[in-house]
């Protein structure tokens, strides 16, 4: 029986499935069309489901039995907003490409096939299920590093592919240690956080853990496993960074708050002070590093790993069941609401760099300057991404940003406040590294490769726009969003502190 989840799931695979019989001038607003239908259904979904906790569009069906593996999907206050997120950096990437003329075809195809592994993954109810979307989503993005991207593309899609592979290697052994763990033995996430396994085992517990925490630390990436990440977004083509960055990165926080904390709670709580200098290295080390490109495209690169860096913080300091529970809850909900904001904005960011390889050939941030006179509309955007990356009030990362300093600070443990109170700076440094940005390339002197900057075109614009607008009703009007997470993040710190 199809329910309405699992077409939303398959509704791309199906399309990329039908496109080779596509005439090839109808291929892209064939994607768009199919885009923006899975867009409307799962905005559909969501708006009929509300704000009401639980799981909601359960599909339970068997799988493998005799390891008791099940196609077993639903969402929930944490899967509702990163399918969505999915599905409108899809859309977005799919308007953008839409005067694409490198073959087309595959690279609809290929996108569409990606689209259906990352809502899958966001939507998987079981750690097998998970682990095989979580694969398919290596494989996918190599072929469009390797095929449409540019520079030493060969090289940097096979660091790609090397790291992230070996990672979900390391993450397999986790999975098979939780379900090992378990009694009876079962893959099914639903089972494994109502029942945690390797309770009784705190040593099996924390290599268990440190399996899962490595194979999605490279997905997400934390410092020092992020160095595939620069070479992957430098060399990809503009859609592919926006998925990587905007969809992909989030897949290793996600599994973090819906496989590591629920079902290893007691390790979490053990080794939580890992979890915070991890996340506040991460946080100084690339807005320290992101401060130095004179790529602005790598520069975008290292401020993910700076702001992925806030989100496991932020998880850590969660960890410590004996704070106060208000500051741990706000701590869980800013971090997922980083994953959105995060998707939003630098989805839009990597999309203003596509834009402008696509006028000039080059990411130098030395070379351009004054561009706001020729492409008022293109500096506008920039600017306003810009800041939204760097927190300003009224703008997603504000809103996100603020959840997590607050919570972290708040739990009251001397080790969560003192990382918090430092991880502050990684503001400071962000807000510098983006006004040398804007100073550089768009109010500066002209620079020898302004005069090719054009405005940016009705496809960027429909494609950016939208992104920025999210992040500005976010930021304005956060409380559908934060009333969706609440629950979820409640009920994860509440599994934490048991």
């Amino acid at each position: 029986m199809v329910t309405v989840l699992s077409l939303v799931v398959f509704l791309p695979l199906a399309a990329a499935l039908v496109l080779p019989a596509v005439p090839r001038r109808a291929v892209p607003w064939a994607w768009i069309a199919v885009a923006f239908a899975d867009l409307a259904l799962v905005a559909g979904m969501w708006a009929a489901h509300g704000t009401r906790p639980g799981v909601a569009y359960e599909t339970d069906m068997r799988w493998i039995p005799s390891v008791r593996a099940g196609y077993h999907v639903g969402l929930d206050g944490l899967s509702f907003p990163l399918v969505t997120l999915t599905a409108v950096l899809f859309a977005a990437c799919a308007v953008y490409s839409v005067r694409h003329t490198h073959r087309v075809r595959a690279f609809a195809i290929l996108f569409l096939f990606l689209e259906t592994v990352c809502l899958g993954l966001f939507s998987a109810l079981d750690l097998l299920l998970f682990f095989v979307f979580f694969d398919l989503s290596i494989v996918g993005m190599y072929f469009v590093i390797l095929l449409w991207g540019h520079g030493d593309r060969t090289a940097s899609a096979l660091k790609f592919f090397l790291y992230t592979f070996l990672g979900s290697l390391v993450l397999l052994l986790g999975f098979i240690g939780l379900y090992l763990g378990a009694d009876p033995h079962t893959f099914d996430m639903v089972e494994l956080t109502r029942h945690p396994p390797l309770a009784g085992s705190p040593g099996l517990a924390g290599l268990t853990l440190l399996a899962v925490g490595i194979g999605l630390g490279v997905k997400t990436p934390v410092v020092p496993f992020h160095t595939w990440l620069p070479p992957a977004h430098t060399d990809a083509p503009a859609a592919g960074s926006a998925i990587l960055a905007g969809v992909m990165l989030k897949m290793g926080a996600y599994g973090f708050v819906r496989i590591a904390m629920p079902m290893l709670p007691d390790a979490w709580r053990r080794y939580a002070l890992v979890f915070l200098i991890v996340g506040l290295v991460g946080v100084l080390y690339g807005a320290l590093v992101a401060l130095a490109q004179d790529n602005v495209k790598r520069l975008v690169a290292y401020t993910s790993v700076n702001h992925m860096g806030y989100i496991v913080l932020a998880l850590g300091a969660a960890g410590y069941a004996s704070g106060d529970a208000a500051a741990r809850r706000l701590a869980v909900t800013g971090a997922v609401t980083q994953m959105v904001s995060h998707g939003l904005v630098t989805g839009a960011l990597f999309l203003l760099c596509g834009v402008l390889h696509d006028r000039a050939d080059s990411y130098d941030l030395g070379r351009f300057g004054g561009i706001a006179r020729p492409a008022p509309a293109y500096a506008g955007m920039l600017a306003l991404a810009a800041f939204a990356a760097l927190g300003l009030p009224g703008l997603s990362g504000f809103i996100a940003e603020f959840q997590i300093f607050a919570g972290t600070i708040g739990t009251g443990a001397t080790a969560a406040a003192v990382t918090g109170a430092i991880a502050v700076l990684g503001i400071l440094v962000t807000a510098a590294l983006f006004l040398r940005v804007l100073h550089r390339a768009v109010l500066g002197p002209p620079g020898e490769l302004s005069g090719l900057v054009g405005d940016a075109r009705p496809p960027e614009l429909a494609a950016i726009v939208p992104l920025l607008a999210l992040s500005v009703l976010i930021g304005v009007a956060p409380r559908a969003l934060l009333d969706t997470i609440e629950p979820l993040s409640a009920a994860v710190t509440a599994l934490v502190g048991r």
